[in-house]
């Protein structure tokens, strides 16, 4: 070998030589960068920074002034029993977007490039879903600060909306991952949307969020009353206004537990069944 080649070849070691393997990203770290990508997203998707910033506005605006009149006879009195489950609302619905987002993530190829990074593989499941906390507590905040302007006063105080936003975000958390699961068994993004959407539409609308539950048939009292919306939206106006009733709190915090605890091995087997 001549004199040339030994310095190539030398030359190329001290090019491919590395010091130490690199320790493996921790799970907390992958978590927290999937949580970032997946706010970054509400910034690149317009519909999905549609559904965060108008759509909140518009439902409260919307249901404040036209129901308004009719149901307690001012907007500004309304708007005291109508914010705390508009609240509710808004967010259970955009919990959708964490089974669209994954399926979408899917179809592309994007998570078989996640299992092949060295990293704590369910990720990019709970990443997501951390991200899309930031997502809810945003339409929350701009839904709260509508409510204000138009003469929303919460008889609760600051604290009363700050626990009644962690509830809904316990619940709202415990609801996402059900749309995990229809978001790994359904094909396409927009049959996710519509899969959930005909079980949500029923669940919100047929709840105490609009009117109050005196006001309904005695049959239809019975079932509203059982909704899980409903007791959210209840336990939610308790807290903001102050009147709460922790029997109402118990009932939302052992239904989320309930969900979690039968949705999360689910998804998780089909998470890896993906694999």
């Amino acid at each position: 070998m001549t004199t040339e080649s030994i310095d190539a070849v030398g030359d190329v070691h001290s090019v491919l030589a590395v010091g130490p393997t690199p320790a493996a990203p921790s799970a907390f770290s992958t978590v927290l960068t999937i949580a970032w990508r997946t706010m970054l997203k509400i910034k690149h998707v317009p519909f999905q920074l549609f559904d965060v910033v108008v759509t909140p506005i518009m439902f409260t605006l919307l249901f404040t002034y036209i129901f308004g009149g009719a149901l307690a006879g001012t907007p500004r009195e309304y708007i005291q029993y109508l914010l705390p489950g508009i609240l509710v609302q808004t967010i259970v619905f955009i919990t959708v977007y964490t089974g669209v987002g994954l399926n979408t993530d899917i179809q592309k190829g994007l998570y078989d490039r996640f299992r092949s990074l060295p990293m704590w593989q369910p990720s990019p499941l709970l990443g997501a879903l951390l991200g899309d906390v930031f997502r809810y507590s945003l339409a929350g905040a701009i839904i709260i600060l509508v409510g204000f302007i138009i003469g929303f006063r919460p008889a609760g105080g600051f604290m009363g909306l700050v626990w009644s936003m962690l509830l809904i975000l316990v619940f709202s958390f415990a609801l996402s991952w059900l749309w995990i699961i229809v978001g790994m068994l359904m094909k396409t993004p927009e049959t996710v949307m519509t899969v959930s959407f005909v079980f949500l539409m029923p669940l919100t609308f047929a709840s105490d969020i609009f009117v109050r539950l005196e006001t309904m048939p005695g049959w239809l009292q019975a079932v509203v009353g059982r909704n899980p919306v409903t007791l959210l939206a209840r336990a939610t106006r308790g807290l903001i206004h102050g009147n709460v009733v922790m029997w109402d709190i118990w009932w939302v915090l052992i239904s989320s537990a309930v969900i979690t605890a039968i949705a999360v091995p689910i998804a998780m087997r089909l998470y890896y069944r993906e694999r």
